[in-house]
């Protein structure tokens, strides 16, 4: 089948390229522009605006969705916040499958997308239709797929099956989040410059970080009585990899074993999420893969659990889920074109 991506020069989109390229399943990727590409009947073309991908002479073409909807099978959304809620509204009219990697439709609430992306909202109606779709947590979707955001998935990863089981104090959870450089996109910030990142640790997004209440919301679907989160963030002077490292106060009577039937029962059956009993794993096992490991480690003296959740904040975070969502939506085998073997370098 033919797919589209809008927005295929970010980190992102680059790796989704790189996967949707080596899709069995995929014949042709047709690639669209989305701020005035192609208006002068100038044409870019990928090889030239990303180094490296030598051969890939693919042109940029204008957007346009009803070209777009009438010559692919699906389109995928690449882009950073505030696009796809301004573009993807003739989708959702016309029930086109979208996977959108953006934040733009992980919320329901328009006040609560606004508050937490301090951009304009797509509008409620259209809300309503997308499906925030875990991909490791198969459900019925609508055609609309929310890709959930990198610290997101690492963290509902390494909290599901205690906050599913009602395992821990839900007032007690506690997360410290940290992520490479990648995670924060293309465009330049001071805390991303080389002389502040490198040989550096930088906390950000204290109490504000946009992931917070993608997670929150998920976290209430599995279990109401949890109001909120203590989330931190840290960029690390990597490129790839991010770590949430996750600590509650158990229920009473919970130990080790407990723990460890809630997370071989909720992973028995997802091949991308490797659990560890007590020890917990590292970034470079899981870079460069669709992977996300977990570390289970039970204090009784404090009545602490600490989860450590480790993925490739590209892949699991973002691209790779994307074609795993793909997958789930074409009824496509979920492993297809997905690696699960690290690059160790």
């Amino acid at each position: 089948m033919d797919v589209a991506i809008v927005g295929v020069t970010g980190y992102s989109g680059t790796v989704l390229y790189t996967l949707l390229a080596n899709h069995p399943e995929i014949d042709q990727i047709n690639l669209y522009g989305h701020v005035n590409e192609g208006e002068d009947g100038t044409v870019r073309y990928l090889d030239e605006l990303v180094p490296g991908f030598h051969g890939q002479h693919v042109p940029i073409q204008k957007f346009d969705s009803a070209q777009i909807m009438m010559d692919n099978a699906a389109v995928f959304f690449a882009t950073s916040a505030g696009v796809s809620s301004q573009l993807a509204g003739d989708f959702i009219d016309a029930d086109f499958p979208v996977i959108d990697l953006s934040g733009d439709y992980r919320l329901t609430d328009p006040a609560e997308y606004e508050k937490w992306y301090h951009k304009p909202s797509a509008p409620a109606e259209h809300l309503q239709k997308a499906s925030y779709s875990l991909a490791d947590f198969p459900q019925e979707t609508s055609n609309y797929i929310a890709n959930p955001g990198c610290y997101a998935t690492a963290t509902l990863l390494g909290l599901a099956p205690m906050v599913q089981a009602d395992l821990i104090d839900p007032d007690s959870i506690v997360v410290d989040a940290k992520s490479g450089t990648s995670g924060a996109g293309k465009k330049l910030t001071e805390i991303t410059h080389f002389t502040e990142a490198s040989d550096n640790l930088q906390l950000y997004g204290i109490n504000t970080h946009k992931h917070i209440p993608e997670i929150v919301a998920q976290l209430q679907k599995w279990n109401d009585e949890v109001q909120a989160i203590q989330f931190s963030t840290t960029l690390l002077p990597l490129t790839t990899g991010l770590m949430a490292s996750i600590y509650a106060k158990v229920k009473p009577g919970v130990t080790q074993t407990k723990l460890m039937k809630a997370f071989n029962d909720d992973y028995a059956d997802a091949p991308f999420v490797n659990v560890l009993d007590g020890q917990t794993p590292d970034l470079k096992e899981v870079v460069g893969t669709n992977n996300c490991d977990i570390g289970v480690v039970f204090n009784p003296v404090t009545q602490t659990v600490m989860v450590i959740s480790v993925i490739d904040n590209l892949m699991k975070g973002a691209a790779g889920q994307a074609v795993q969502n793909f997958n789930h939506l074409f009824n496509i085998d979920e492993k297809v074109g997905l690696p699960t073997l690290p690059a160790f370098v």
